[in-house]
């Protein structure tokens, strides 16, 4: 059998062990021309992706890589885009499941545990597909603070101080790396849970503002980037501290040039 016999059915695997069709679920996601960068800091997690707007006549504000799932929870979707819509649903639905059941909101890491698990199924039951999508999701959690989590189609979770997806994603895994060593007087590579609690809101911002913008080589203007913000910061506004948030333009604005004028 040639290889391209071992890529017609999902639950096959080739003689070096190998699911040839998640690993094309992966291509979609790296082949969708988008890059989501995600940062967490003291007080603070931050997820910003570029913005396309493919066709003049499309209403832009339609348009968006980023979902909220609870109130305290959000995710950056790269890849196809009708594919994240559906896993974005489900995860909503479980997440209201969870607090029927339980009577408090579901933490970032139990809703990334369930959606792991399920994508997890998707690749061992022929009547499915994996889904084409990373998510990335960020919240506050009331125990250990914000969080930052990444799942994959083949059903594998982990959590990050920092983190990228897309186009471009080892670049700016990269970049994000050689910034987190310099944190903390340099002390970031030893410790890096420790050099994350010296980043500010603020801070985490630009840092995913740089990151996206050195991988790119591009400097964004406010309609190009879309930002989502999880933050318990003095920065904070007291009615949204806590709570998901996309940032409307003119904030976004704002760190774009506080970003311009660092440099």
């Amino acid at each position: 059998m040639s290889r391209t016999s071992y890529d017609r059915y999902l639950t096959v695997f080739s003689p070096e062990g190998r699911l040839y069709q998640v690993e094309y679920a992966f291509k979609a996601i790296t082949g969708s021309g988008h890059t989501a960068i995600a940062v967490r800091g003291k007080d603070t997690a931050v997820v910003i992706t570029q913005k396309k707007v493919p066709d003049k006549l499309l209403d832009a504000s339609t348009i968006t890589h980023l979902y909220s799932i609870t109130p305290t929870i959000g995710c950056v979707m790269t890849g196809l885009i009708a594919d994240a819509q559906a896993q974005v649903h489900r995860a909503r639905s479980e997440a209201a499941t969870f607090r029927y059941k339980y009577g408090y909101e579901i933490t970032p890491d139990a809703l990334a545990r369930r959606i792991a698990n399920i994508n997890q199924v998707y690749t061992q039951r022929a009547a499915m597909r994996p889904l084409g999508i990373s998510m990335i999701l960020i919240g506050i959690d009331p125990e250990y603070g914000p969080q930052c989590f990444k799942l994959d189609p083949a059903g594998y979770f982990v959590g990050f101080h920092a983190t990228a997806a897309g186009q471009k994603q080892q670049e700016a895994m990269n970049h994000l790396e050689k910034k987190w060593k310099k944190l903390d007087s340099g002390g970031g590579a030893e410790d890096a849970t420790k050099a994350g609690k010296t980043l500010s809101r603020s801070e985490v911002i630009e840092m995913a503002i740089e990151a996206i913008s050195v991988v790119h080589a591009t400097d964004f203007k406010p309609g190009e980037v879309e930002i989502g913000i999880v933050s318990n910061g003095e920065e904070e506004d007291v009615k949204t501290r806590g709570q998901w948030r996309v940032l409307p333009e003119d904030e976004v604005e704002k760190h774009l040039l506080a970003y311009a004028e660092k440099d």
